[in-house]
């Protein structure tokens, strides 16, 4: 399952310049265990009390007769930074609370409910931004009873640069998460199946997306093109390190 708060840090650049902003991506995923089409559908809207984040991923992934045939998995996040103090020499500090849940396989992917402290950093034009959240994390294990969270913490960077090296449009943003949950692992770093299932603790995933804004060029500033490339560490039921790189285009409401 492809996670993305990838264009968080972009959205916090734009509070500058817009009060909301919704957009679709679709990638084509080239990891050797994926090789299928992901859309993501995500929103950053900011008001006088902090701001709000969501996405929502479908994979298409379910495969008749080795074809691709349907969606076969979706997982979402939902985030609310809340902020009453902007305008003091503490607005860049936020409360911050966070939801995440979704199906893979027809398996639940644990609902997981986060709270904690948000800090903002960016340039004084606001192009470079940088978020670090501090969160305790919930999970529910209904599913599996006997395990836990062996430090119930996740730690998350998030970043944006607009107008990278001077290039108008171009931007490279993404995102960070490390923490700690038990899961079971089913695949070793080659994609093979494991003989016996193993318990991992922890999990580390980044999205780099690199994104230019190619419909300038002929009336369409909305048109974007780019990539990212998925890298991870025990992430979903795959042990060891990967890194999954992906295709796509953008389209920003």
């Amino acid at each position: 399952m492809k996670k993305a708060i990838l264009t968080l840090g972009i959205a916090f650049a734009a509070l500058t310049v817009a009060k909301a902003q919704t957009n679709i991506q679709v990638f084509y995923d080239f990891g050797k265990d994926r090789k299928h089409v992901t859309t993501t559908v995500e929103g950053f809207y900011n008001d006088n009390w902090g701001n709000t984040f969501f996405f929502v991923d479908h994979d298409f992934n379910n495969r008749i007769d080795g074809k691709l045939f349907s969606p076969n998995g979706t997982y979402m996040e939902i985030a609310r930074c809340l902020n009453f103090w902007q305008n003091t020499k503490m607005g860049g500090l936020s409360a911050h609370i966070e939801y995440n849940g979704g199906i893979y396989n027809k398996y639940a992917i644990n609902n997981a409910v986060l709270a904690g402290l948000d800090y903002f950093f960016h340039s004084k034009d606001y192009r470079n931004t940088l978020n670090l959240k501090v969160l305790y994390k919930w999970i529910d294990y209904r599913d599996n009873p006997g395990f836990k969270s062996l430090v119930p913490m996740q730690f998350t960077v998030v970043w944006g640069l607009r107008d990278l090296f001077g290039a108008k449009g171009l931007t490279f943003s993404g995102f960070a998460d490390f923490w700690w949950q038990d899961h079971l692992l089913f695949t070793d770093a080659s994609g093979n199946a494991l003989a016996n299932p193993e318990v991992s603790h922890v999990v580390f995933i980044s999205e780099p997306q690199l994104w230019y804004a190619v419909g300038q060029w002929f009336g369409v500033p909305n048109l974007n093109v780019g990539g990212e490339v998925e890298l991870s560490f025990d992430f979903g039921s795959a042990r060891g390190f990967w890194a999954r790189p992906c295709l796509g285009v953008k389209w920003v409401f």
